[in-house]
């Protein structure tokens, strides 16, 4: 097997290099997006310009399909758009045809904007073109391409590569019992983009999506589907429906990143108790299920450091049911109903840092204003938990507050817009006090721009990353010599 992948990779690293020998001899047919069309009994590739954001200008592209690519449930490529010739010197020690190569072994489509050492091609102004290229992709169209997966499409910066799929935790059914034919947990995956072959170890920032993966029953064919498992990156419901680029931003400040399964696995809206009602769960998620999926992925992604070159440090980015997820991560009370379930029982399952966007920390507190945007909350967490008054303890229970004990929290930087739903500042509000109170680091970050939203602005993600490096010590991004 290993000599079979190494052929494959061989073969093609030297069909890459061709491909740019052949450059040199076939001229351009048309200025436009397909400009150049190679094609042998492998594979082929276009070549065009695209007209970036953070240039200003218009850009080469090269398009190379994998010769067994992989595709989604619905049939769309899975497509890597990986950003060369940037305007800093890149960490991973291969050649980009190397890499190149690599992922088109993979199976990924590979779509490569060559930035031509541009000296703006640099955080954070590169965060416009992922946040471009996330949102032609989620509208069905990047580059003259309109077959893009939506579900598993990445942006990757030079020198990177994809450990996909890794599975972090095997559900248990029986949580949020929906649908009913499902009664055989599926695993949990994770993403992890990190530097191949780096020059120096990098920390990572983890985050759990804020589209949920599922369970399908399709009553047709009478059985369960693969149609929406692993659409952790659906973008229309994540990094392109929020312009979030923080993520994958992420490698131009030093650092790799990694995108788990919302823990909730079962569609935002539904979920009950085994005998409870209907849809008892929408909009919220309980423990110990999801502190101890939040744990293991921790763990399972500590694991693997030393194989990918990461330095171990991690840290959590959250944002709306994302955030409420991954703010299990920062406390340091032991549960041992939580710690001890999983993957990677022997790594540590603490994180360094989290910046923690609107969420929900403590259920306790969702009485505090009424018709402040949290209804279903205080309709059906007592359809559940029963009062509050005569259970509190339980209640605590399901937020990650209650795992908040000693100042051995990890730091956070909270962000939140004031015109969002005012359930998120109290919910924010309460947090930051507590943490306050127990002298662990914290910082806001408000007003960065408007409603539900994460921040995308030069200054306000400057903040994030530079919160971010003060705790986890990327190491540093040399900028290219004009």
């Amino acid at each position: 097997m290993e000599t079979n992948l190494g052929t494959a990779l061989l073969f093609f690293i030297i069909l890459y290099f061709l491909r740019y020998q052949l450059k040199t001899v076939v001229s351009s047919v048309t200025p436009g997006c397909f400009a150049l069309l190679f094609l042998s009994t492998t594979s082929w590739a276009t070549t065009g310009k695209w007209t970036s954001k953070t240039t200003g200008t218009e850009i080469n592209y090269t398009t190379t399909e994998a010769i067994a690519p992989l595709k989604d449930y619905s049939g769309k490529y899975v497509t890597v758009v990986y950003l060369e010739n940037l305007g800093f010197k890149k960490l991973g020690r291969n050649s980009n045809a190397t890499d190149v190569a690599w992922l088109l072994s993979q199976g990924y489509r590979v779509i490569e904007l060559n930035y031509a050492k541009n000296h703006k091609a640099v955080s954070p102004i590169i965060n416009e073109d992922i946040i471009a290229i996330n949102d032609a992709i989620a509208e069905g169209s990047f580059c003259g391409l309109t077959n893009c997966s939506t579900k598993q499409s990445y942006v990757l910066f030079e020198g990177y590569r994809i450990e996909r799929n890794v599975p972090y935790f095997k559900d248990n059914p029986t949580v949020y019992n929906t649908p009913a034919e499902y009664t055989i947990g599926d695993m949990l995956h994770m993403d992890i983009i990190y530097p191949a072959n780096t020059r120096k170890k990098v920390p990572v920032l983890l985050s759990f999506s804020y589209s949920n993966s599922h369970a399908t029953y399709d009553s047709k064919k009478g059985m369960l589907t693969d149609a929406n498992k692993d659409q952790r990156l659906y973008l229309p419901y994540s990094l392109a429906g929020f312009n979030d680029s923080v993520l994958e931003g992420a490698p131009a400040n030093g650092m790799a990143w990694a995108i788990a399964d919302h823990p909730k696995y079962c569609p935002w809206g539904k979920g009950r108790p085994i005998n409870g009602v209907n849809d008892a769960y929408k909009s919220y998620e309980v423990n110990p299920d999801a502190a101890q999926k939040v744990k293991s992925a921790i763990r399972t992604l500590r694991s693997m450091s030393s194989q990918l070159g990461l330095s171990g440090k991690i840290g959590l980015f959250g944002f709306s049911r994302g955030s409420t997820a991954g703010s299990m991560a920062i406390g340091d009370k032991v549960v041992p109903e939580i710690e001890n379930i999983g993957f990677n029982l022997g790594f540590p399952d603490e994180v360094q840092a989290a910046a923690l966007g609107p969420g929900v920390f403590d259920y306790t507190q969702i009485y505090n204003t009424l018709n402040d945007g949290d209804s279903n909350l205080e309709t059906r967490c007592p359809w559940v938990w029963g009062p509050l008054e005569s259970n509190y303890n339980l209640w605590q229970t399901m937020g990650s507050s209650y795992l908040v004990e000693t100042s051995a929290t990890a730091p956070v930087l909270f962000f939140y817009n004031t015109d969002d739903d005012l359930y998120y500042q109290d919910q924010i509000a309460h947090l930051k006090t507590k943490l306050d109170s127990l002298n662990v680091p914290t910082d806001t970050l408000i007003n960065y721009g408007t409603g539900h939203a994460i921040p995308q602005t030069g200054a306000s993600l400057t903040k994030l990353y530079q919160f971010f490096k003060q705790y986890l010590n990327p190491p540093k991004v040399d900028k290219r010599k004009k």
